[in-house]
């Protein structure tokens, strides 16, 4: 089976966690862990943390939560900049190679 990698965004709400997007890396885990470093948030979960980015790895084609960070609306808007702008430069520079 392969790993998969991917960034899972998703927010609180009274009946708990909604997943609202994701992004995709596939078996790149270098791609995928240099990204997530990168991204502004609180490695600190805090029960008042309405919006979490997830860190994402598929195992027998199970999703295990490798790790979390918890975003403010401005940082989740700067994270989605960031991750859209990384994913084209590394798929772009993929077919190129």
């Amino acid at each position: 089976m392969r790993t998969q990698f991917y960034i899972l965004l998703s927010l609180k709400t009274p009946q708990g966690f909604l997943d609202y997007g994701q992004y995709f890396f596939g078996n790149d885990r270098e791609t995928a862990y240099g990204l997530f470093r990168q991204l502004k948030g609180d490695e600190n979960i805090k029960d008042s943390c309405l919006l979490h980015i997830d860190l994402m790895e598929t195992i027998d084609e199970l999703p295990v939560r490798i790790k979390t960070i918890c975003c403010t609306l401005d940082e989740v808007g700067a994270n989605c900049k960031l991750i859209a702008r990384e994913l084209f430069r590394v798929k772009n520079l993929e077919e190129m190679g």
